[in-house]
């Protein structure tokens, strides 16, 4: 069954859900107050790279199930469901900023003239959610006919599409049955296809996003810990890795050694949950996710302190190569990203950096454009003293060592993803220094 919906905002969450709901067969409008992304996404053109997601764009487009707006108004005549996916950024302080999501409450509740169910999806601190409904029934013409359900998301980047149409659960947050029953029509698709459905109250679906989020940031800032162990012990932390993910308890997914996480969510959400917890009076919860940080920080540190060190003490006036600039493979997202931090710290030491990424180099220039970028591998390893594998893109693994060598000035290189075969890159002459490993 197609029901109108409409997506608020146009952003990675947004357009994302919007196409995969119009794939799903619905009805879609997707707004947004930025006309550029308007006129993009109407064109058939995303913002921000995403395997997949321009393709199933455009088909939708075609087949008349998704269109976009910057009419408020248009939005709250056309849809029966509207799901809030506006961007929750970090604040002074760490709190999240709510400000987009409250306006955008705010603009389309006046235009809520039949009753409809409003679901956030936003990133929110426990309790928010209560405060949108108030603010949308003070605000809609229908009042109480505006139910709210919270619906968190759990979109991967590289693996978006993906994840929005075969989820591995939906979590529905809502105050009635009535608007379960709408939820489970919109995701019927999913639903039929096995993904399980978990109906709880408002404040737990909040709680699940920053929760799962807080779970494996720790689980990876513990397994970098260990790699800094293993490192003063002469262990392995791959092994240790594998030894340690066939418990079932703990599981080998996000128990990678490297360079440490980055990116729009986990590091915002663990200090916007942090924060949340300050307020609660949740102390332990504070120090836990503070720590947690402050590790997978340091791994920057290390990779930076060791850069040094394998170039003799300094890094000014060498030529250093980097690998991989975005926070993470399959993305073109720099925010946050370690990559990028590493590159400036670098660059500010006085290093000669050469930067290549397979999507995200654009990006990263328009942020940093002091710095210098390079059309493939081999003209960023040109006559450099050292090259850094900070981002581990399959393209990387796909390099042969062997003719690198012959262009490089010194074939020595940090793995700081712990990603590449070292054994291969040995037996080709460099000289490889991998995070936790001997």
């Amino acid at each position: 069954m197609s029901i109108k919906t409409t997506v608020i905002g146009t952003g990675y969450l947004g357009l994302t859900h919007a196409v995969c709901l119009a794939d799903a067969g619905h009805d879609v409008l997707g707004l947004d107050v930025d006309d550029t992304k308007v006129a993009m996404a109407a064109r058939g053109e995303t913002p921000f790279f995403e395997p997949g997601l321009e393709e199933l764009l455009r088909k939708n487009l075609e087949a008349g199930r998704l269109r976009f707006t910057t009419s408020f108004a248009d939005a709250g005549a056309f849809g029966d469901v509207h799901f809030l996916c506006v961007g929750t950024p970090q604040a002074q302080g760490g709190q999240a900023d709510l400000s987009y999501l409250y306006a955008a409450a705010s603009a389309l509740a006046p235009h809520l003239r039949k009753e409809c169910l409003v679901v956030g999806k936003s990133t929110v601190p426990v309790g928010t959610a209560r405060k949108v409904r108030d603010t949308v029934r003070e605000l809609a013409p229908v009042a109480e006919g505006a139910d709210l359900a919270w619906n968190p998301e759990f979109l991967r980047e590289g693996r978006a599409v993906q994840d929005s149409l075969v989820p591995d659960r939906l979590v529905f947050g809502v105050t009635g049955d009535a608007a379960a029953d709408r939820l489970r029509a919109v995701y019927a698709p999913q639903l039929a296809a096995g993904t399980p459905a978990l109906v709880m109250d408002l404040e737990t679906a909040e709680l699940v996003k920053v929760s799962a989020n807080a779970f494996l940031a720790t689980k990876i800032s513990f397994i970098n810990v260990m790699a800094e162990v293993c490192e003063a012990a002469g262990a392995d932390v791959i092994k240790l890795a594998e030894a340690l993910g066939h418990d079932e308890r703990i599981g080998r997914k996000f128990l990678s050694p490297g360079l440490g996480f980055g990116g729009g969510c986990l590091p915002k959400d663990i200090r916007a949950f942090g924060a949340t917890a300050a307020t609660l009076g949740v102390d332990s919860l504070v120090s836990l996710l503070d720590v947690v940080d402050t590790v997978n920080l340091g791994r920057r540190d290390r990779v930076t302190s060791l850069a040094r060190q394998v170039v003799g003490g300094q890094v000014a006036g060498k030529r250093i190569a980097i690998l991989g600039i975005a926070f993470k493979p399959d993305s073109d997202d720099i925010r946050d990203s370690p990559s990028l931090d590493i590159a400036e710290r670098l660059a500010a030491e006085g290093a000669s950096l050469s930067i290549h990424d397979p999507v995200a180099g654009p990006n990263a220039a328009r942020k940093c454009p002091e710095l210098t970028y390079a059309r493939s591998v081999s003209e960023a390893v040109d006559g450099a003293d050292l090259v850094l594998h900070l981002t581990e893109w399959a393209d990387y693994r796909a390099i042969d060592p062997a003719a690198l060598a012959e262009i490089v000035k010194q074939p020595v290189i940090i793995d700081a993803r712990c990603a590449l075969d070292a054994q291969m890159w040995r037996e080709a002459g460099w000289v490889m220094h991998v995070l936790g490993r001997p």
